[in-house]
């Protein structure tokens, strides 16, 4: 299976538009909602969420606020970015032998491209779970489910509020917990 200790899935949500006013590569993190599952019990052992202040478009769109429902006051008295990620590695740092996972790409290409705008190192190492398409090898299909799809494709509930990062990393953690404990059960 696996020797890391824990798995730390993250879920980023970023300002975006609907009419092509934020281009994907001008796309930046305004929350890191992240889980520590611990490998042996399956249990999550400690959450981070925080919200960041975005410097490229500092105003929220009307179609992010709807979509994620992070409010124009809370990125706006959040912290930069750079002071985030030195608060979030200090928690990463709390636990040993840890693998960055997430649903898709996506996060960690977003990390990647705002580490670099803001001239910061990326905070991980070159490993990453792509936990969506394990989920695929895991159903043994081709889809490509997303994680609201996949929760419904166990029968499970999506908890709290979909497109906020702490919430979609609890979510994620639940699948990943249940293709894992279903598999030892087989």
């Amino acid at each position: 299976m696996t020797n890391a200790k824990y798995f730390l899935i993250i879920d980023l949500e970023a300002t975006c538009s609907k009419d092509g006013a934020i281009p994907r590569h001008q796309m930046e993190i305004i929350e890191i909602g992240a889980v520590m599952l611990n490998s042996s019990t399956w249990n999550v052992d400690s959450e981070f969420q925080q919200f960041i202040k975005p410097i490229i478009h500092p105003q929220l769109t009307d179609f992010c606020t709807e979509l994620t429902t992070i409010k124009q006051q809370d990125v706006d008295v959040a912290p930069t970015l750079a002071e985030v990620i030195s608060q979030f590695k200090k928690w990463m740092l709390s636990f040993d032998n840890y693998t960055f996972c997430s649903w898709g790409n996506y996060d960690k290409n977003q990390f990647i491209q705002d580490c670099k705008f803001h001239q910061i190192p990326y905070p991980f190492t070159s490993t990453h779970r792509n936990i969506k398409q394990e989920f695929s090898e895991y159903l043994g299909v081709s889809r490509k489910f997303g994680m609201a799809q996949a929760l419904q494709y166990l029968g499970m509930e999506l908890q709290g509020t979909h497109h906020r990062g702490i919430d979609d990393a609890r979510n994620i953690a639940t699948i990943f917990k249940y293709m894992h404990t279903q598999n030892s059960k087989k």
